[in-house]
């Protein structure tokens, strides 16, 4: 039963990935850590969104605009890295806490100021460190990575698979850093692969839909979990 609930909330998370571009660990990580606790669930998690990433970005491949990702992960790999040190060290209490406040507060300030330019692409370095960094200390740095991306104004297509790029090499950043620190073993390897063969089968949900949404649609839709995220950050801080 713990298999077949994991299983599907990791087809759902990952569809939900497919359309937004994020918050599939924001729905996956609450009920792996109900099952196998935090410090387990983070480096479960992480394998199994190297799957899920790694079919998105594969499903889109011919839309990923390279020059962005690369600047991206200028910033992230080291962030990553520190992030999955610190990770191992102390809690990230605090740091969920000025994310969430800053995701809420980008996206009212998108609907303050309408017809914002997209930001430099120098500004996805900066993206890539906060992501990275993020993502290693709790699990889910992908909404910070998608406000960047989002802000630089890609379509649709190219926004979902570029993003998903950047978090295949932050996550497997990531994975040296915990197999390093001994907070992954081969059960917790083979936990995140079955999951992410689950991931493999929202990607391509998600990938349809996204072909077919309207660019209006797709923007409410990226604004709205970007705040839920936010208030998940904010709410699991206390």
């Amino acid at each position: 039963m713990e298999w077949l609930i994991l299983i599907i909330v990791s087809l759902i998370a990952s569809t939900i990935s497919g359309i937004a571009g994020f918050g599939g660990s924001l729905i996956l990580l609450p009920v792996l850590t109900y099952f196998i606790g935090i410090k387990a669930a983070i480096p479960v998690l992480t394998v199994a969104q190297i799957f899920g990433n790694l079919s998105r970005a594969g499903f889109g491949w011919g839309e990923i605009q390279w020059k962005a990702v690369g600047v991206f992960i200028l910033g992230a790999i080291p962030a990553a890295w520190l992030g999955s040190y610190v990770m191992s060290i102390m809690p990230a209490v605090h740091i969920s806490r000025i994310v969430g406040v800053l995701l809420i507060g980008l996206v009212l300030w998108r609907r303050i100021k309408k017809d914002l330019p997209p930001i430099p692409l120098r500004l996805l370095g900066l993206g890539g460190a906060l992501s990275g960094f993020l993502s290693g200390i709790t699990g889910v740095g992908g909404p910070v990575a998608a406000t960047f991306f989002f802000s630089f104004q890609l379509p649709a297509g190219a926004y979902v698979a570029s993003e998903a790029f950047t978090a295949v090499v932050t996550h497997l950043t990531k994975t040296v850093i915990y197999n390093k620190y001994s907070l992954i073993n081969l059960d917790g390897f083979i936990r995140g692969a079955i999951l992410g063969m689950a991931m493999i089968a929202g990607s391509w949900t998600g990938k349809q839909v996204i072909t077919r949404i309207r660019r209006e649609h797709f923007l409410l839709i990226v604004e709205v979990l970007l705040v839920i995220s936010g208030l998940q950050m904010l709410w699991s801080s206390f």
